[in-house]
């Protein structure tokens, strides 16, 4: 596969469906709810329609991996892989908040080699490929080169932040509640963050864009218990995520681990 080419089209691809989300946003539009109730749009539809057609229409011999479409397993019998989130951020989405995200990957075996993630209400295309960098609307970005924990910017999920997951770091950590996964992980990767913690589980779509994102920024990124992250598993959930540059990456997971032992696996 041609990967200049393929991140093109990516990018392109990105472009297109963050403009299919942002044609329905603050309008009107379906809203179901899936298993485990998490909402889905007609956006969400829409956008992951065009991205499936686009990439496979580009490369038909990948495999495809995306929340919005059924998994039938051909994908593990694939070289190339596409890992996509059509709209990762569906509730901000909903409630008219800046933070949501189209989320492309493309993933050779297990890694991925690049990543999209484009935010269409700020206009923030984040993209980045194998060995080359992380570039954000086309200037090279870098992970924060902050050296101590205290004081640090971290950007950490709404819901888990309501339900109080992160009380008590409040003297630690600057807690600044943000929508979407692959939306935090751009902004560790760009700097605008110094970290980003997920105790609950996340699947491969939420996260593959966003790891390799930061992960060329300069970030170190593993789950909750300090394993790299390998992508287009038969079980495609994974056990959350932290992220934060090599300097902090050490005493925030010993913290982050002090946490888990006295809190119950969240779900």
């Amino acid at each position: 596969m041609d990967l200049r080419q393929a991140l093109t089209t990516a990018r392109e691809a990105a472009r297109h469906a963050g403009e299919t989300l942002l044609s329905y946003y603050t309008l009107q539009y379906t809203i179901q709810h899936k298993s485990g109730g998490n909402p889905v749009t007609t956006a969400d539809i829409e956008a992951n329609t065009l991205l499936q057609e686009t990439l496979l229409g580009a490369f038909p011999e990948s495999g495809w991996l995306s929340e919005e479409s059924a998994d039938d397993g051909k994908r593990l019998r694939k070289e190339w892989v596409w890992i996509v989130d059509p709209l990762d951020g569906t509730r901000e989405f909903i409630e008219g908040i800046d933070e949501f995200a189209v989320s492309v990957a493309l993933v050779r075996g297990t890694a991925p080699v690049l990543a999209v993630t484009f935010n269409p209400a700020a206009g923030s295309m984040t993209h980045c490929s194998l060995g080359s960098g992380t570039f954000l609307n086309g200037e090279p970005v870098r992970a924060s080169g902050r050296p101590q924990l205290r004081g640090a910017t971290a950007v950490t999920s709404r819901s888990e932040t309501r339900r109080g997951l992160f009380s008590g770091l409040e003297d630690v950590l600057e807690i600044k509640p943000t929508g979407s996964i692959a939306h935090k992980l751009a902004e560790v990767a760009g700097g605008r963050a110094d970290l980003t913690v997920s105790l609950a589980p996340k699947n491969e779509w939420d996260v593959c864009a966003g790891v390799l994102l930061a992960e060329e920024a300069g970030a170190k990124v593993t789950d909750l218990d300090g394993r790299p992250f390998s992508f287009n598993q038969p079980d495609t959930l994974r056990n959350g995520v932290i992220a934060a540059n090599p300097s902090l990456f050490p005493e925030l997971f010993r913290l982050v681990a002090e946490r888990r032992r006295w809190r119950p696996t969240v779900r």
